[in-house]
């Protein structure tokens, strides 16, 4: 059962993977409850993740399920089981941080996207470093970033903002309150050869705090992608996205220039936006218009351009 829905969906997104000359992308993510597994393709890597669940099985029992598992992977996507990297991916709680390290070794990947170079961590966060699904919306940060002043908050390892970079922006500041993703962020911008610091800077902040001191109208293009919640010890205050976002949102808009575009969004599944609360009337969904082909129906995030008027 598995076999034939890996073998059909792989089939299908990595014909559609190499018509659009992409390399990493989403192949399998939960679509059968008795293989609760995310599997990524990072060109010649693999990043296998098994959902945390309550399976009868003894520990022997499912180390024997997860090599046969990982064995049939191996087989129908053609690639040998050392490039495969594999972890347990837990539901995070409130209680925790959005981005847990599992290990103190760091192995980094360099892989490509649209021209661009990112180091990918499979075996060392909860996370790779770079988001699959806001490739699509990177393009059209990209698209817009020429001669823009760009904001990127909550930048994490700044892939938006190498794209803004790479599309000719005025200036890229990455704000971030870790400062291992920042230096993550720096990193990208160096094997890209950005190396202005006239034009790019790294900003170690609480963003809940530092967009309440933004001068008006100092950015032209703004991306926010916050934690649904966040209660680091080095923040003032406790991030909860969906009591928030309207003050967040608000607090962008006064620093956004006439006609600048803030890019907003959220992995929060039940997130509401409060429309009425924000303002400016410019606000579009285009959640669907940012959804990559191998996130089709699965996609569990929320995309928003809200523009300040002229």
């Amino acid at each position: 059962m598995f076999k034939n829905r890996l073998t059909k969906v792989y089939r299908h997104k990595s014909k559609l993977a190499a018509r659009q000359k992409i390399g990493c992308y989403r192949i399998y993510d939960h679509d059968l409850p008795e293989f609760p597994l995310r599997i990524e393709k990072y060109e010649d890597q693999l990043y296998v993740a098994e959902y945390l669940r309550h399976h009868q099985m003894d520990d022997d029992q499912h180390q024997t399920w997860m090599n046969e598992t990982l064995d049939l992977v191996a087989e129908v996507l053609a690639l040998p089981r050392d490039h495969m990297h594999c972890k347990l991916r837990k539901r995070m709680g409130h209680k925790e941080e959005q981005y847990e390290k599992t290990g103190e070794e760091k192995v980094f990947h360099t892989v490509l996207e649209d021209g661009l170079k990112f180091l990918v961590n499979l075996t060392d966060y909860l996370d790779t470093g770079l988001f699959l699904d806001h490739r699509t919306t990177r393009k059209m940060v990209r698209e817009q970033s020429a001669g823009k002043r760009v904001l990127n908050l909550f930048c994490y390892t700044g892939s938006f903002s190498v794209y803004a970079a790479a599309g000719g922006a005025a200036s890229v500041c990455s704000v971030d309150l870790s400062k291992t993703y920042l230096q993550w962020a720096e990193d990208h911008f160096a094997i890209n050869l950005f190396k202005d610091p006239n034009k790019y800077s790294f900003v170690h902040a609480d963003v809940l705090e530092y967009v309440k001191k933004l001068p008006a109208a100092c950015f032209d293009l703004v991306v926010m992608d916050p934690p649904t919640f966040s209660n680091s010890k080095r923040m003032k205050d406790v991030l909860d996205i969906q009591r928030d976002h309207v003050g967040l949102i608000n607090d962008v808009l006064r620093a956004l220039a006439p006609g600048g575009k803030l890019y907003f969004s959220t992995n929060f599944t039940r997130f509401q936006l409060e429309k009425e609360k924000i303002n400016t009337p410019l606000v579009k969904d285009i959640t669907r218009a940012t959804t990559p082909f191998d996130f089709e129906g699965q996609l569990k995030r929320w995309c928003y351009l809200i523009e300040r008027p002229l």
